[in-house]
């Protein structure tokens, strides 16, 4: 039996992915800072603050003592700050940078050191519309998915003649959410839905190491480019 570990997971994305493994027999953990949103998901809900080190490695414990090391790693966590240049908070910069980049290294070393031994494993990235291109007023969060993306290239370099298949998903778009009102404003095809995010993540994960994707870009089917 197959198991995953889904990191700063919430009902969208994370949801849809726990449900779509699930039901493909796959034993699935969702990690959150606030695990009360997950308690509707029927997983194994651990409390990590990705960003600590201490709680990444009592996480992955945590996991293994129930499951075992787990086959897929997903890192979904990231925090955004926006505003004028000059007026940004060079906390809530730091705290941006640390959720998108820094809590996505601590937990790929994690998985890394378990699955290294193993000789088998994937770790995913979801990166956003800000991994490839900065909007105005939203520095920190490109900061933040830039250096993810950079992250995952590497890992994928050094760690797939390991076996280890690294990938990072380009979510270019808007997230489709119950009863979200962009989807109205916007158009129901202008949004992505995460339940067809999700099957795209499954997809990358069955193939075969002969032609391994490094990087997978998402996009709603009438966005504006």
């Amino acid at each position: 039996m197959e198991s995953a570990l889904i990191v700063g997971a919430g009902s969208g994305l994370s949801g849809s992915l726990a449900r779509l493994l699930a039901a493909d027999g796959w034993q699935v953990a969702l990690a959150a800072r606030n695990v009360e949103k997950l308690s509707s998901l029927k997983t194994l809900n651990l409390r990590c603050d990705a960003t600590d080190a201490a709680q990444v490695e009592q996480m992955f414990a945590a996991f293994e003592k129930q499951i075992g090391i787990p086959d897929l790693v997903v890192y979904n966590a990231s925090w955004r700050t926006r505003g004028p240049f000059v007026e940004l908070k060079t906390d809530d910069v730091r705290k941006a940078i640390e959720v998108s980049a820094f809590g996505g290294f601590l937990v790929a070393q994690a998985a890394a050191k378990r699955m290294l031994p193993r000789g088998r494993g994937a770790i995913f990235f979801t990166g956003a519309s800000a991994s490839v291109k900065g909007y105005a007023q939203s520095a920190p969060f490109a900061m933040g998915k830039f250096a993810l993306r950079g992250l995952a290239q590497s890992l994928a370099r050094e760690l797939a003649p390991k076996n280890i298949h690294v990938a990072h998903f380009v979510i270019d778009g808007g997230i489709k959410a119950a009863d979200d009102p962009r989807a109205v404003e916007r158009g129901e095809d202008a949004m992505l839905l995460p339940d067809e995010i999700a099957k795209n993540y499954l997809n990358v994960y069955r193939q075969h190491r002969s032609a391994w994707s490094w990087e997978l870009e998402l996009r709603p089917w009438v966005e504006k480019f």
